[in-house]
């Protein structure tokens, strides 16, 4: 996510106002949402260059969210900090030259901030009423699918794991030798979709929220960005900072909103969920699993 506190009401106008904008001024918005650093740099000419727009076609979008033109619009992003999205072979490449240099108490550091500011951005973002609401679909839920591919997966199986603890309906997608959009074929409005893409999105992921929105589930999205479309097409929408200077995108702040809506999930569960934890883990003992501390 390029985001920063000073600009997100603006972002959070320009995603209500989406469907309003006419097709050249959602190209303008999408790369706002993306990349608004950038705005707070750069002049309209710019903006519009990046989006592949003309500078008039920035200028309506500006106007469109409420704004007298694009200086005016700009303002909000003037104190955001720019950070270049360099792609994942550059910043291979940008690490590989700290190691010859020697400074890797550097990257230690950047590596450190990045992972704070990222939860820190997140979660700045994030209502826990927006939580709630989500936990409470999830919980009342037939079947909650939890999708996400490449890093996601493991992010999306954890999630599953933990949840099965206390909960049978959870099921991680695409499950082996499948495809997510064929485990979803059965899915109703009685299911919720959780799904996890980061940029560059996965397009088995958005076709599956696609399909899922087609067939009347609930969809939670994890992304990093307000233009993503998961984000766009759900019913409960989270956006995560995934910046980092390694050269794939963070997890810290998935896995923290995905431990916390876990969370949200058990308390607004009902009194069972106790029970049903306790008697997990019970057995888990029983049957030998953990070693067990000397007498």
């Amino acid at each position: 996510m390029n985001d920063t506190n000073v600009s997100s009401t603006v972002l959070t106008r320009l995603s209500e106002e989406w469907e309003a904008l006419t097709p050249e001024a959602q190209k303008a918005a999408r790369y706002v949402l993306e990349n608004p650093r950038d705005v707070g740099v750069s002049t309209v000419r710019e903006i519009a260059e990046a989006a592949k727009v003309k500078p008039n076609t920035v200028v309506r979008m500006a106007r469109q969210v409420g704004f007298e033109g694009y200086e005016d619009f700009r303002e909000p992003f003037r104190e955001a900090i720019r950070r270049g999205r360099a792609d994942f072979p550059d910043r291979a490449r940008w690490l590989q030259d700290i190691r010859k240099s020697g400074d890797l108490g550097g990257l230690y550091a950047d590596m450190v901030d990045a992972a704070i500011r990222n939860i820190e951005e997140s979660f700045a973002g994030i209502s826990h009423d927006a939580l709630k609401a989500a936990a409470e679909a999830i919980w009342n839920s037939r079947n909650v699918f939890t999708l996400g591919v490449g890093v996601n997966n493991s992010n999306a199986r954890n999630f599953t794991y933990l949840a099965s603890t206390g909960m049978v309906q959870f099921h991680a997608i695409p499950r082996p030798g499948s495809t997510a959009i064929d485990d979803l074929a059965w899915a109703n409005a009685e299911d919720v979709l959780i799904a996890i893409t980061c940029h560059p999105y996965r397009s088995e992921v958005v076709e599956a929220v696609y399909l899922a929105k087609e067939q009347g589930l609930t969809v939670v999205a994890i992304s990093d960005s307000r233009a993503s479309p998961i984000i766009r097409a759900a019913d409960h929408g989270f956006v995560v900072a995934a910046d980092t200077p390694q050269f794939f995108p963070s997890s810290v702040s998935t896995i923290a909103l995905l431990e916390t809506l876990l969370s949200f999930v058990i308390a607004v569960a009902s009194p069972e969920i106790v029970t049903r934890v306790d008697t997990f883990h019970r057995r888990r003992h029983q049957l030998g699993i953990y070693q067990e501390d000397p007498e």
